[in-house]
């Protein structure tokens, strides 16, 4: 037996000890992984991943994974915004699903308030913010479609079916009468822009600045609300880089056509009536389906962007090709959008800068069609028998397919947008801005009517037009903000700035007439021989505005809110003894839920504030360049100079001098209540009042002492209250199924309260007028009166119609008529319901205006005895008795209240995507415009609402003028189908 030496034992006990110190050592220098998703399953790029009474930590990669150095036995910590912290043990291949904390959600949403952010939390105004998800998805042919339905209070309405239009915004009721009431749009900081500057697939997100106490910030533009949008160009706190390629082809027809007499129906008709004299040209021509295709657009989106904490860049192209349901009316758009943003000074300073272009080209329509093609006999053929285009004798009966065909128009617009923004940190809490942009836009067309054109190619042996208009928008913007944290309690920022902005408007056009040939189209002007001194024309206006501002934010136990703004404006189209307008607001908030008598809430209630804000704005759109000053224009005479021996154009003043032109002005006050519920439920309660004053107008004034008889002045009031309702729930929250809904719901009550004072009076405001209908030249359908909306409808009632045909009519007891309703909505409705389930997407929105009248002035017309046989009728004219020529009453004025399924969208993204080197692939279908439910009889109820109430808002005529066509409504609205795919890289 060998003996064991005492070396051989310390041995032994050196390892024993070596082993039993190296287990600890061994569990401290762990890793832990893992994933973190939210309550979707899907990853949380950013979320902070932190290791409990250690240093370690890390935050999420693109996919949400994360790795941790820790020992086995550690805590991690995991937090992300708007979700609820969880701690978990350490451990390999983790999956950390993160649970939605409305209340925190609430608390760190941030908003566009003008000239910086703030949380939604400590709002005090009133202001709608709507997500980039929950923007209205589809065919987008003009930017302002994503907020339809979206946003209480907001009216959005399509000004045609055609796709190179935009929309009309209104918000909270109209607050002029001739100048704009639309909102200002401001696109990352810089106001005044152009809504389409920017493309759909780069917005992030849209504020929407409702009452004055949020949009005095914006002084005399600010009247008609304020729409923010924000662009994708935020820097994050770890590298992120995305690729993305989004598509989609559509299809769209007519949702609805007017019920026309088929050529077999006029046969009837002839023979059943025994009419003489009606010739039978022996076709079968549906003249509406001549004119209507099935329109197939489609569109490209390429983005790519690289961000990171220090540095950053985006870019982003698009490209649409959008038809028309009216055979050759398509538009083309490529947009591009390229920004970038660098760091430095140790992050104190923020270096952006950006570029925007759009350029647009279409093939728009002569709206005379419309008429011909409800006027032509159903029998009548499209094309001779040698293929030329069959025409009948007489006015207002032309081949609209021949009208529509023989002729060339091509217009193209350009819009640019470049901005550069700098910030700098002077010191901790205040920061310098510095703003600086550039827009510029331009419109060209081009229109030629070859010498066989039946409307004035033949007369005027070929016509052609060229036009040009340009429009720059300079601004530079600066200033300083200053936010301080005095103490656990109290919490001040404020912010002073400068403004400047420089706006030039200048255009001209030319006509010529009397070509030999129609090779040179509307190319070569020079080529015509026949011209007139009217046939050129040139113009160009400058407008300056220069701007003070500043607002303080105060925050008191994070429970008691004050916010006060200020606005000096100063502008060149104000009268010399008005050139500067001051606009103040204040508004206070109180977080009613944070108190400690409503501890015993804290089951059920999230969130409760109280706001309460008082402010006013201007509108300054009524003012163009040159309105406050005398004016001479030439009066077309010319006279003989006998001291140059030649002859000269005489001018005359045609505009008085007016030195107390200004801005309208709009007070408004405006109570809100914001909650939430059960974690699940948002929500908000609006109740406001805005008294506009100072309404522009242009009134009769005495010859002497004025040299003009009219003149431009503020004298009118007008006032709008209402009341919004604002709802969001999570309805259903599983692994495998999430069920969303959202509401909204407006009412706003118009009034006109005064037109005239001791200088100015308004005699006989007449507005809708409805000359070029047949009968009707000289009637006019509304009046702009005290007591009233903005189109109001005012004539005689009719009871019925008599034994010989013929309306019974009641011109009231002054025989002037009676007020038969206004075109304006009383109420709006949007609703939209989001659901997923495992892989499968769904998404359902609507939207409805409720209370408007709408005069059916296509339906007026048609309804005329006197047009069978020559011409066509609708069909349910021969079952209504009347015998008379048209005239205008209540009979045709009907209810225009409607709901409209907006979109309808099923998507499915394929699983397994990411081992083939894809982020995510998804493939979508979309149905618009599904249907509509309205008692309306028209092809369509949702009307355009011009600016100008002397246009005549809610009327629907698709008949017009017979030597222009304007004011006809391309009342085709398409319902449109497509198969899209968002793929990401």
């Amino acid at each position: 037996m060998n003996k064991i030496s005492f070396n051989n034992i310390l041995s032994v006990i050196a390892i024993m000890m070596l082993m039993a110190f190296s287990l600890p050592v061994s569990s401290q220098n762990s890793t832990a992984t893992g994933c973190v998703v939210d309550d979707q399953n899907e990853p949380l790029v950013g979320a902070t991943v932190k290791v409990l009474k250690a240093n370690g930590g890390s935050v999420t990669d693109m996919n949400g994974n994360f790795s941790v150095n820790c020992s086995q036995d550690a805590t991690l910590e995991i937090s992300y915004i708007g979700y609820v912290t969880r701690k978990v043990k350490a451990g390999k291949s983790l999956t950390i699903k993160m649970e939605t904390d409305a209340k925190t959600l609430n608390e760190t949403i941030v908003v566009g308030v003008g000239y910086g952010t703030m949380r939604k939390s400590d709002l005090t105004g009133s202001i709608a913010s709507v997500n980039a998800k929950d923007l209205k998805q589809g065919v987008i042919t003009s930017t302002e479609q994503m907020l339809q339905g979206k946003v209480a209070g907001l009216s959005v309405v399509q000004s045609s079916g055609s796709p190179e239009n935009g929309a009309s915004l209104r918000l909270r009721g109209g607050t002029s009468l001739s100048a704009s009431n639309g909102p200002l749009i401001v696109v990352d900081g810089i106001a005044g822009v152009d809504f389409n500057s920017v493309q759909p697939s780069e917005i992030v997100s849209i504020d929407v600045l409702k009452d004055a106490s949020a949009a005095a910030i914006y002084g005399s533009r600010g009247a008609n609300g304020v729409i923010i949008v924000t662009t994708n160009r935020t820097a994050t706190d770890v590298e992120k880089k995305t690729m993305q390629y989004n598509a989609y082809v559509a299809f769209a027809s007519v949702a609805k056509k007017l019920d026309m007499l088929s050529a077999n129906q006029w046969r009837d008709y002839v023979r059943e009536n025994k009419v003489a004299n009606a010739l039978d040209y022996g076709a079968n021509t549906d003249w509406q389906d001549e004119l209507l295709r099935t329109a197939i657009s489609h569109s490209h989106n390429v983005s790519f962007s690289n961000s990171r904490k220090t540095s950053g860049y985006r870019a982003s192209v698009t490209y649409n090709n959008n038809e028309g349901v009216i055979v050759n009316n398509k538009m083309n758009r490529l947009a591009i959008s390229v920004s970038s943003y660098q760091f430095g000074l140790n992050g104190r300073l923020r270096m952006e800068t950006g570029v925007n272009a759009n350029f647009d080209s279409w093939h728009p329509i002569d709206s005379r069609i419309f008429e011909r093609e409800l006027n032509i006999n159903p029998t009548f053929p499209v094309y001779n028998e040698d293929g030329s285009f069959a025409q009948l004798n007489g006015t207002n009966t032309e081949n609209p397919v021949e009208i529509n065909t023989n002729r060339e128009q091509q217009n193209k617009r350009h819009r640019f947008l470049g901005y550069g923004k700098v910030e700098l940190e002077i010191i901790d809490g205040l920061k310098a801005v510095a703003n600086g942009s550039y827009e510029f836009q331009h419109t060209t067309g081009g229109t030629y009517k070859p010498t066989y054109a039946r409307l004035e190619g033949q007369s005027e042996n070929g016509w052609a037009q060229r036009t040009y208009a340009e429009y720059t928008n300079r601004q530079i913007e600066t200033y300083l903000s200053y936010d301080k944290k005095i103490d656990k309690d109290n919490h001040l920022n404020i912010m002073a700035g400068y403004s400047y902005l420089d706006n030039v408007n200048e255009g001209f056009g030319a006509t010529r007439s009397g070509f030999e040939t129609n090779a040179f189209s509307y190319n070569n002007l020079a080529a015509g021989t026949d011209y007139r001194q009217t046939d050129v024309y040139s113009y160009k206006s400058k407008t300056k505005l220069i701007s003070f501002f500043g607002r303080a934010n105060y925050n008191l136990m994070n429970k008691y809110m004050l916010t006060a703004t200020l606005r000096h404006d100063g502008s060149s189209v104000f009268g010399e003894d008005h050139k500067w307008g001051t606009f103040p607001s204040v508004s206070l908030a109180w977080r009613i839920s944070d108190e400690t008598f409503m501890k015993g809430t804290s089951g059920w209630l999230d969130n409760m504030k109280l706001r309460a804000g008082y402010g006013v704005t201007g509108n300054q759109s009524g003012v163009s360049a040159y309105k406050s000053i005398a004016v001479l224009s030439a009066t077309g005479a010319v006279y003989y100079d006998s001291s140059t021996g030649t002859w000269k154009n005489s001018y005359t003043q045609t505009q008085n001098t007016n030195s107390d032109l200004k801005w309208e002005s709009t007070a408004q006050w405006n109570i809100g209540l914001d909650f939430g519920l059960f974690n699940r439920i948002n929500g908000s309660i609006e109740f406001y009042s805005k008294k506009t004053s100072d309404l522009l107008w242009t009134y009769p004034v005495p010859q002497p002492p004025y040299i003009v008889g009219k003149m431009l002045a503020n004298v009118g009031d007008m006032e709008n209250k209402g009341v919004e309702l604002t709802l969001g729930t999570n309805i259903v929250r599983t692994k495998d199924f999430t069920l969303d809904a959202n509401a909204s719901l407006s009412y706003n009550h118009q009034e006109i309260t005064k037109l005239s004072n001791d200088t100015y009076e308004a005699v006989g405001l007449q507005a809708g007028s409805l000359h070029g209908l047949r009968g009707l030249s000289g009637v006019y359908s509304q009046v702009i009166k005290e007591g009233y909306p903005t189109g109001a409808f005012w004539g005689p009632k009719c009871s019925g119609i008599d034994a010989d045909g013929k309306y019974i009519l009641d011109y009231g007891e002054d025989g002037k008529g009676f007020y038969l309703g206004s075109a304006m909505p009383k109420w709006n409705l949007g609703v939209s319901i989001t659901a997923n389930y495992k892989n499968f997407d769904f998404t359902v929105s609507g939207y409805g205006m409720f209370g408007q009248k709408v005069l059916n002035a296509t339906r007026m017309e048609l309804f005329d005895s006197s047009r069978l046989p020559a011409q066509n009728t609708l069909d349910d004219f021969i079952s209504s008795g009347i015998k008379a020529n048209p005239v205008f009453s209540d009979y045709y004025i009907e209810n225009g209240s409607f709901f409209r399924l907006q979109a309808l969208t099923i998507g499915y993204s394929i699983p397994g995507v990411k081992k083939l080197g894809f982020e995510r692939i998804r493939l979508y279908v979309t149905g618009e415009n599904l249907f509509c439910i309205t008692g309306y009889k028209g092809t369509d109820p949702e009307i355009y609402i011009p600016d100008n109430v002397l246009e005549g808002p809610g009327i629907d005529r698709l008949i017009t003028d017979n030597e222009t066509g304007d004011g006809a409504t391309y009342s085709p609205r398409p319902r449109t189908f497509s198969i899209g795919v968002n793929i990401s890289f």
